[in-house]
């Protein structure tokens, strides 16, 4: 599960990006309630592991969702939000970061 705070660039772009991974099913959502999809308890039980942009996103989380959350990693990407999306810096980054995280290849391009 990837989760940003408007669900508009950052975590669709990481979803799109490892989407097509034969190792992984992937969602997006985004911690703000004017999300594109926001973040819901659903999303949450359903996924094994989260990936959020930034600290404040895992934060809302905890705060919003901690029992749901009690045994599920979160890994904290460290991405800002100055990126477009798609942006060829910002799939780099996703590719590196996620697949080192999950100890698999990050090159998601055919």
């Amino acid at each position: 599960m990837f989760i940003c705070s408007r669900n508009q660039w950052r975590s669709p772009t990481a979803e799109k990006v490892w989407r097509n991974h034969p190792q992984l099913s992937v969602r997006s959502a985004g911690t703000s309630p004017n999300a594109r999809h926001p973040v819901s308890e659903r999303d949450l039980q359903w996924a094994q592991a989260i990936f959020v942009m930034e600290e404040k996103h895992k934060s809302r989380l905890l705060a919003e969702f901690g029992s749901v959350l009690a045994h599920k990693p979160i890994h904290v990407l460290d991405i800002p939000d100055e990126y477009q999306y798609m942006d060829p810096d910002l799939v780099a980054e996703l590719e590196r970061s996620v697949g080192a995280i999950l100890g698999i290849d990050g090159d998601t391009t055919p």
